[in-house]
């Protein structure tokens, strides 16, 4: 239950929750995910991204029920404790900031990369600080922030799309979608492809902040999922048809050698400033996911109690963002975290085991337990199709998480 005098205020609509879930989603993952998914999935690739697909909409179905039924800042860490317990829904929090963090400050590092190679480390930082200060000043503010970038982004994605589908490179061949990588390179794609689709969670972590949440996330989460798949399945099928599955697997940057390839370089310019923009809005819906979610743990105390203060005038968790902004930014200055891909996908797909779990109890009958089944099923295939270290780390990860919770977790007074 949220404590008295200490909710958020309820500012968001239809179209910010949709804007919110939009540009978690459509950010810097199509820009840097496409490659490593083409080299596990060879001629698969498609028939990946449509795995992951339909393991997100599942997903997101069993999101947006839990959401309309329990509308509190925290996502699947409240559903899991509400529906299974108290222990899985910590287990699904811990998953979530921990691998989310690194996320964080993996998108920093992508806009420093992007702005200024050479002072990557220095712009990602003042990337944290400036961002942290927007979410600061409350959610209406980020949202609006994250309108702007969303029309950025999709208007460098429609321009590669246009671009490459109508330049002499483009040829149906390369599309033939095959099993070249195997089936177990297909899973791992869609695994890591995953990484690109898990922000419309975003959506549900911010019920405490959304006008009529039962009727608004239940039909913003699917809405915002939908129009991103079809944003990516354009950007794969335009980026395969110039780059083949081999070059798009070879490519450092996707989408930037894909307009080069497709006869207009005078473009990937373009396409680097969008890549920034893109992890810019991705950075900023994280560090507002993540610290809902530490606000959620603050308030049941396995996080630090003073973590759940909400700010008097501005209405936000100002210790939790300032918090989590702290952290992001000290690994930003310290640590390329970049390769944090394959383990935060991990994180994210066993937070999402314990939403479809949860889903799973909210009705009896057989047709409304088919979706959570094949979502729990799909994440729990998922995650262990990773790359070895990622689903090593991982594990390793949530174990810390387990021996935290026995150790302190049960021994807090409620």
């Amino acid at each position: 239950m949220t404590p008295a005098g200490s909710g958020l205020r309820r500012t968001l609509g239809l179209g910010d929750a949709v804007v919110v879930g939009l540009g978690s989603m459509i950010g810097a993952g199509v820009f840097v995910a496409l490659a490593p998914a083409a080299r596990a999935a060879g001629s698969g690739l498609l028939l990946a991204l449509a795995v992951a697909a339909v393991v997100a909409y599942c997903n997101a179905l069993s999101s947006a029920r839990l959401a309309a039924r329990y509308p509190a800042s925290g996502g699947t860490y409240v559903y899991g404790r509400e529906r299974l317990g108290e222990f899985w829904g910590y287990l699904a929090g811990w998953a979530f900031v921990v691998g989310k963090t690194a996320s964080c400050a993996a998108m920093a590092l992508t806009v420093g990369a992007y702005v200024w190679p050479e002072q990557a480390h220095a712009v990602a930082v003042a990337a944290v600080v400036a961002l942290t200060a927007v979410n600061y000043g409350g959610v209406q503010k980020s949202a609006w922030l994250t309108r702007v970038v969303v029309a950025l982004v999709l208007a460098v994605l429609a321009s590669v799309v246009v671009v490459s589908l109508g330049s002499g490179r483009a040829d149906a061949g390369r599309l033939d979608i095959g099993l070249s990588g195997g089936v177990g390179g297909v899973l791992q794609a869609a695994g890591l492809l995953f990484f690109a689709f898990a922000g419309y969670a975003r959506v549900a972590t911010l019920g405490e902040e959304v006008r009529d949440p039962r009727r608004t996330i239940p039909r913003a989460i699917p809405l915002a999922l939908g129009l991103t798949l079809a944003v990516y399945g354009c950007v794969a099928v335009a980026v395969l048809s110039v780059l083949g599955p081999a070059g798009l697997g070879q490519a450092t940057a996707p989408l930037a050698d894909a307009v080069r390839a497709a006869g207009v370089p005078a473009l990937a310019p373009v396409v680097r400033v969008g890549a920034a923009v893109a992890a810019l809005g991705s950075l900023l819906a994280l560090i507002l996911g993540v610290s809902r979610t530490t606000l959620a743990m603050a308030r049941d105390r396995h996080l630090p109690r003073a973590l759940a203060a909400v700010h008097p005038r501005f209405q936000v968790p100002h210790r939790a963002e300032l918090a989590v902004g702290a952290v992001v930014a000290v690994l930003a200055a310290t640590v390329d975290v970049r390769g944090a891909i394959g383990f935060s996908s991990f994180g994210v797909l066993v937070y999402y085991a314990v939403a479809n779990s949860s889903a799973w109890t909210l009705d009896p009958s057989r047709v409304s337990r088919v979706v959570p089944a094949l979502g729990l099923v799909g994440c729990v295939l998922l995650a262990f199709s990773l790359p070895a270290l990622s689903v090593v780390v991982g594990v390793g990860v949530l174990a810390v998480g387990v021996v935290a919770y026995g150790v302190r977790g049960q021994q807090v007074p409620r």
